[in-house]
């Protein structure tokens, strides 16, 4: 990862890297989305699945950051 996180276990460099892949799936599919949406005749369908599989994405995101960022409570 880098020098400032010395500590972490193997899992949570796995996971820190699962973030990352997710997190860069996601905008990906954010932007086949918008860029579904300028054409001149949509295709609502392929537009819906790809919100499902990035909300999809975005739960499995959230599951993983509760995960990796402890509740810190100030």
């Amino acid at each position: 990862m880098n020098d400032d996180d010395p500590y972490l276990t193997e899992e949570e460099l796995a996971l820190h890297a699962r973030l990352n892949e997710l997190r860069q799936e996601h905008a990906d599919l954010d932007a086949s989305i918008e860029a579904l949406q300028l054409l001149p005749v949509p295709d609502q369908l392929m537009i819906a699945r790809l919100k499902r599989k990035k909300l999809t994405l975005r739960d499995e995101i959230v599951k993983i950051e509760a995960i990796v960022l402890p509740d810190i409570i100030a």
